[in-house]
């Protein structure tokens, strides 16, 4: 008989290394469902729960806690305890009145960072691309699958102030643009995957080439300390400060 879909778990020795799991107590751990973020850059639910927040002590207890519908992800309930969570999702346990966002965070890659209640209603998404869709209306379609349709009358001229790469402050669950951060030299970039994953600085130049994968930014902090990173790596997240809150340690 033939294989009936994917496994549902993975080797805990073969899982990414910045994952905080006992790989010799627990040899398999959950396999990250597919969805709005790569596996290599993301949590699963049941990880973060049981792992980090410690809210339980083996993996039952844990799906037990997410099928109870007692967690929510940027605003709706999860009962996945696949699902991956990565760089600015925000996770909230109203039961216990506690919110987090996921930071990209130096050498942990990710680490849960508490906020308050307000901030948990806000999200900063990047511009990945535009298209135009069915009616001749603009889509944006944004960092961690997520899009916002533009529509616009017929014959009304279209003025879209929104381009590649720029940072869209969202709110949470609703989707509804709150503030509009344009890519430019001098913002606050926070880098959110390679080496220098987690620093924030203001972007300094960039050296573009054949695509944001091949172009190179530089980031500089506030003591005159300077990194480079991958375009493609960093996102925009405020102009004179940063729009949402960090840990103070990730400023270069």
């Amino acid at each position: 008989m033939g294989n009936m879909g994917g496994s549902r778990s993975i080797k805990g020795i073969t899982a990414p290394q910045f994952w905080p799991i006992e790989r010799k107590l627990r040899p398999w751990t959950p396999k990250p469902s597919p969805g709005p973020h790569k596996a290599e850059q993301s949590l699963p639910l049941l990880i973060v729960l049981r792992d980090i927040l410690k809210y339980a002590e083996t993996s039952k207890e844990a799906i037990k806690i997410i099928n109870e519908g007692k967690i929510k992800v940027d605003g709706k309930v999860v009962k996945d305890y696949k699902y991956p969570l990565s760089a600015m999702d925000v996770l909230e346990i109203p039961e216990n009145d506690e919110y987090y966002r996921v930071i990209p965070y130096p050498i942990d890659y990710l680490r849960l960072y508490k906020i308050t209640k307000e901030e948990a209603s806000l999200k900063p998404v990047r511009i990945e691309n535009k298209t135009v869709v069915k009616g001749n209306n603009v889509q944006l379609n944004l960092s961690g699958g997520r899009n916002i349709l533009l529509q616009f009358k017929e014959g009304e001229k279209k003025e879209v102030p929104y381009k590649t790469l720029d940072t869209l402050l969202i709110t949470l669950p609703n989707q509804d643009i709150k503030e509009h951060i344009p890519f430019q030299i001098g913002d606050y970039a926070l880098v959110i995957w390679g080496k220098n994953v987690g620093r924030l600085g203001r972007l300094v130049s960039i050296n573009r080439q054949w695509g944001r994968k091949s172009s190179t930014a530089t980031l500089e902090g506030k003591n005159g300390k300077r990194i480079q990173t991958i375009l493609d790596y960093i996102l925009i997240v405020g102009k004179e400060k940063p729009v949402i809150s960090l840990p103070g340690e990730v400023e270069l």
